[in-house]
């Protein structure tokens, strides 16, 4: 009994240990949030297409192998965590320890998942560099749970922002957080002039003028603000500094696409598929300038469809190709397969989200009764799960607002507000709907 007393105080002990790390096993990484398959297919893109952006790949190895264990592969999760060691002491050298603070302790909750609870004392053991104060982080860990959780889930965007704005406050000219601010404010921000994510953008590329990503992000958003000349120089010093590059030749294609220069966007494509027929972003941009192409619609909505379902096939959650090829079955009247494949493979509630952003669409062609029912039935699944859902409850509003209910929609946009008050685009229909309530009042 004592010897049992004695092993129960130990695991006790370390346990507690375990709980005061910086790991991914401590951020409240929920798997109801992420499709496991999905999100392992990007980070081994991002690992492939390397060497590109150094400092985003160092971060994708650490955090495939979080996905690894989840996924019940601990052996090919301790060789990544490995492998992310050995390439930050190849990068920093003698100032190694601090960017390994997060990889050491997702080796300690590895280990102790796995019954080594020596190699789970040796990992605590190397984590002896406090900071001045308990609440705050060094800013090398503020920066790998911002990359964390800018590519886990858009649910995690807010906090991936608030992490790279620590970081900064702590280093504000370290040309990483700056380079990975810029990039969450870009998938943030609507296309809005007096958006921040300008300003920044412009701040990364002083720190880091020869990153690529940032010249191609910079050159898109001023595409919608009319500076072309601006944006054609940046596409250009893009190509000349990482011509090669997969990711770099994508955002180019997308480029030249929203351009109107459909044919030469189309052109970069198909070679860039010649060398990646597996990219799930490469067909679904081709699938966009199909739309724009000048061809017969037969063959415009077969090239789109094609193109679009390969996209799925190799990412089964890639929730814009989903929600375009969905769009595209309902433009072609063919529901039965929409609702198929859109509503049992894809995460629903990132689709959801997404649609939502396409509602003129979704008025036009989607306001089938079977569709709003199966709309309806997700909504109130996830409510089963989360009463305080709010995405679920703007479906909801959005699916009664779509069936005429307009009483019972304005409840639930005003429920969905209460749960994110911040939701403009929900607060925007509310409003609608109130107008629509007092006009249908003053009718005799």
């Amino acid at each position: 009994i004592t010897a049992d007393v004695s092993v129960h105080e130990a695991d006790r002990a370390l346990r507690s240990r375990l709980l005061k790390l910086e790991s991914r096993f401590m951020w409240d990484l929920r798997k109801e949030h992420m499709d496991l398959e999905d999100l392992s297919t990007r980070l081994q893109e991002q690992i492939d297409e390397g060497p590109g952006r150094r400092d985003t790949v160092d971060h994708s190895y650490s955090f495939l192998a979080y996905v690894r264990y989840l996924q019940d592969r601990p052996e090919e999760a301790v060789l990544l965590l490995n492998q992310s060691e050995e390439r930050t002491r190849e990068r920093f050298g003698e100032e190694s320890e601090r960017w390994l603070i997060v990889t050491y302790g997702d080796l300690a909750w590895l280990s102790y998942h796995t019954g080594d609870y020596t190699l789970c004392e040796a990992y605590c053991g190397r984590l002896r560099n406090p900071t001045s104060s308990p609440s705050v982080l060094h800013p090398e860990v503020y920066g790998e749970k911002a990359w964390t959780f800018l590519k886990f889930s858009i649910r995690y965007y807010p906090r991936a922002i608030q992490c790279f704005r620590k970081a900064m406050e702590l280093q504000p000219d370290n040309s990483e957080w700056n380079s990975g601010y810029a990039i969450a404010l870009y998938q943030t921000s609507e296309e809005a002039e007096d958006s921040p994510v300008i300003r920044q953008l412009r701040r990364a590329l002083e720190l880091s003028p020869d990153d690529g990503m940032l010249l191609m992000l910079l050159a898109l958003r001023l595409h919608f603000y009319q500076q072309h000349e601006e944006a054609e120089a940046l596409v250009e010093r893009a190509l000349e500094v990482d011509p090669d590059h997969p990711h770099i030749t994508r955002y180019v294609a997308k480029y030249l696409r929203v351009q109107g220069e459909v044919e030469r966007s189309i052109d970069l494509l198909q070679r860039v598929l010649e060398n990646n027929g597996k990219s799930a972003f490469i067909h679904h941009q081709l699938a966009l300038c199909y739309r724009k192409k000048k061809i017969a619609l037969y063959d415009r909505m077969r090239l789109m469809i094609q193109h679009l379902e390969e996209a799925v096939r190799l990412r089964p959650c890639f929730v814009y190709a989903m929600t375009d090829l969905a769009l595209m079955y309902a433009e072609n009247k063919d529901l039965n397969r929409y609702l198929s494949p859109v509503c049992h493979v894809c995460k629903e509630t990132l689709f959801i989200l997404h649609l939502l952003k396409h509602c003129h669409k979704f008025y036009k062609v989607c306001c089938c009764s079977c569709l709003l029912q199966k709309l309806k039935q997700i909504a109130e699944r996830h409510l089963s799960g989360d009463g305080n859902d709010g995405e679920a409850l703007g479906v909801l509003g959005l699916v009664y607002r779509a069936e005429g209910e307009l009483t019972e929609a304005a409840g639930y946009y005003e429920r969905a507000l209460t749960c994110d008050l911040n939701n403009q685009q929900h607060r925007e229909a509310l409003s609608q709907l109130r107008m629509e309530l007092t006009q249908q009042a003053h009718i005799p």
